[in-house]
């Protein structure tokens, strides 16, 4: 039995979004700023296709059945923020506003690890330098 045309349909919409989407569209190309600051650009991607068709009996008993069909696709590409790089220091930069409050505290969340690991070094130096100063007078 030969393949049926909707195959066909469906295998070159989906070959023609996967030229259309590739992961270079969602996590773009890096850019490096005479700082040093590297700068990489992140959307979100999202798509869709449909295809269907019918085959169409013949009007006479000697005609070859026909088929009839179509596919399309759409595809939105929105901007979501940017990854910045500077000197190990990892951030996202969102140029979409909070949704709610979920998404803000998402948004927040690295720079409240930031906030609490500089919190630890800072009571590890504090500590350290008490217990400096207790050996000198010690001594």
């Amino acid at each position: 039995m030969s393949e049926h045309p909707i195959n066909g349909l469906m295998d070159t919409t989906l070959e023609k979004i996967k030229q259309m989407v590739d992961v270079n569209t969602i996590i773009g190309n890096p850019i490096t700023s005479p700082d040093g600051t590297v700068i990489i650009p992140v959307s979100k991607v999202s798509y869709g296709f449909a295809s269907g068709g019918s085959d169409i009996r013949p009007k006479t008993a000697n005609a070859q059945p026909a088929f009839g069909g179509g596919s399309g696709a759409g595809v939105t590409i929105r901007p979501v923020g940017f990854l910045s790089i500077y000197k190990g220091d990892v951030k996202f930069i969102s140029v979409d506003k909070y949704d709610g409050p979920v998404d803000r505290v998402v948004g927040m969340v690295p720079e409240m690890f930031d906030k609490v690991k500089e919190l630890f070094s800072k009571d590890k130096k504090e500590a350290k330098e008490a217990a400096e100063i207790a050996d000198d007078e010690i001594f």
